[in-house]
């Protein structure tokens, strides 16, 4: 039987079965298509997949929103919107020295975004794969972040923006500068494989970091919820209020981390 049917009855799950649970995802067999069948690379992780894609369409139509009905008199709403469009577009414009509407755009995305779906941790570990179980679903992982399909779907697009950045700016000396530095021309070859290694290091640093850090997060909230109920709020609200700082981080530095490989990509050495 699985444990996703039991979670109405948590007495009957042990410590062991309960983390193992909550570290499951929802997937769908791309091969079969049917839900609960995990396949290796034909896997979706459904969950992921509809948090992130849910919370996209909340945060940025609700900017919309705010968009369309913005007064010379800002409401509450319309401040916070400013304030963080104003914080995000000081941040680019430290970084990257030239005139671009592309770049804030992106880093208020990425910012936002990440934030957001970071803070699904936050949420009770059982709130919502319990409320889901009620209509079958076994399985439900509510931190898109922690999974590092994710991560490194966002980091390998970034990748491919800094490649097209590198080619649009550069055009032909883009090759003479990945066969000449750092060592000069007569050493081409190790110049260019250094700068393959180099490239190829900012996508995996961008998503291992994020996850590695959300993954963990996530964690130490199941262990504290397999606790007694009585000793749970202590631990659990020390470990929320200073996981509102990792999450705020996090989406900071994975915002950052994409300005600066951008503006790298766009400037010459």
């Amino acid at each position: 039987m699985e444990i996703g049917l039991k979670m109405s009855d948590a007495s009957n799950i042990t410590p062991g079965q309960y983390i193992q649970h909550h570290l499951e995802h929802l997937t769908l067999n791309l091969k079969t298509f049917t839900i609960g069948e995990a396949d290796g690379f034909w896997s979706l992780n459904l969950d992921t997949l509809i948090v992130s894609i849910l919370l996209g369409v909340l945060i940025f139509g609700g900017l919309h929103y705010v968009a369309a009905r913005m007064t010379e008199v800002p409401g509450k709403l319309q401040s916070i919107v400013e304030i963080v469009l104003e914080f995000v577009n000081d941040a680019v414009h430290e970084i990257f020295h030239h005139k671009t509407t592309f770049i804030p755009s992106l880093a208020l995305t990425i910012f936002l975004w990440v934030f957001f779906m970071n803070a699904m941790d936050l949420l009770p570990v059982d709130f919502l794969p319990r409320i889901l179980s009620f209509v079958g679903v076994p399985y439900f992982k509510t931190v898109p972040t922690a999974d590092p399909n994710a991560t490194f779907a966002m980091s390998l697009s970034v990748f491919v923006l800094i490649i097209v950045f590198n080619i649009r700016a550069k055009k032909h000396r883009l090759l003479k500068e990945m066969l000449t530095f750092p060592f000069g021309p007569y050493l081409f070859p190790i110049n260019f494989l250094f700068r393959i290694i180099e490239e190829c290091i900012k996508p995996i640093s961008l998503a291992l970091r994020l996850f590695g850090n959300m993954f963990a997060g996530e964690l130490i909230f199941i262990l504290i919820a397999i606790m007694p109920w009585w000793i749970q709020w202590p631990p659990g609200a020390i470990w929320a209020i200073f996981h509102i700082l990792v999450i705020t981080l996090q989406a900071f530095l994975f915002m950052m981390l994409t300005i600066i490989y951008l503006s790298m990509a766009h400037e010459g050495h």
